[in-house]
């Protein structure tokens, strides 16, 4: 069988993508972990970018079936992000009143200053909501790791009821 030099250049280029993402998400995840641990949802936010991060380094030794955790992936990512909107976080400071919206990190929010808080109130309700992109893309990649790892843990518990073991335990 010939091997299309295009698809094997798109097939490298993958490894590659996988590769970095992989190593990004390990180091940002347990960099995470360590310097911006305060409650615990820095805590699970660090933990499903390290686990993330090593399933995209090891593809080797889980194999997960291609349709159904693209699907998942992108199921879960809309779904969490969406779901997010529901935490309101309302802040009043003596001139600021500033409302957001989103978990775990904020990328919904409208806000405004005034004389007094009251003042500062009315006019952020009246206010519309401006979106914070790069919170907004890393809430997205948080819930598409959270439904990647639901795909794994699924793929483990069959290959333990089917009594597969991984290749390096053959």
């Amino acid at each position: 069988m010939l091997v299309d030099e295009k698809s094997s250049r798109w097939a490298a280029a993958g490894r590659l993508a996988r590769w970095i993402m992989g190593a990004l998400s390990l180091v940002g995840g347990l960099t995470w972990i360590l310097a911006a641990s305060h409650g615990p949802t820095d805590l699970a936010v660090g933990l499903v970018l390290a686990a993330a991060g090593l399933v995209l380094l090891m593809p080797h030794r889980i194999e997960l079936p291609r349709r159904l955790t693209a699907l998942v992936v992108a199921g879960f990512a809309v779904v969490g992000t969406v779901a997010g909107l529901v935490v309101l976080t309302e802040r009043v400071g003596s001139f600021a009143y500033v409302a957001d919206r989103g978990w775990p990190f904020m990328w919904v929010q409208r806000y405004a200053v005034a004389d007094d808080a009251a003042t500062a109130r009315s006019l952020a309700a009246s206010a519309s909501w401006t979106v914070d992109m790069i919170s907004l893309s890393v809430n997205l990649l948080v819930w598409a790791y959270a439904g990647m790892l639901l795909v794994v843990i699924g793929v483990l518990m069959r290959r333990n009821r089917d009594g597969q073991r991984p290749d390096s335990a053959r």
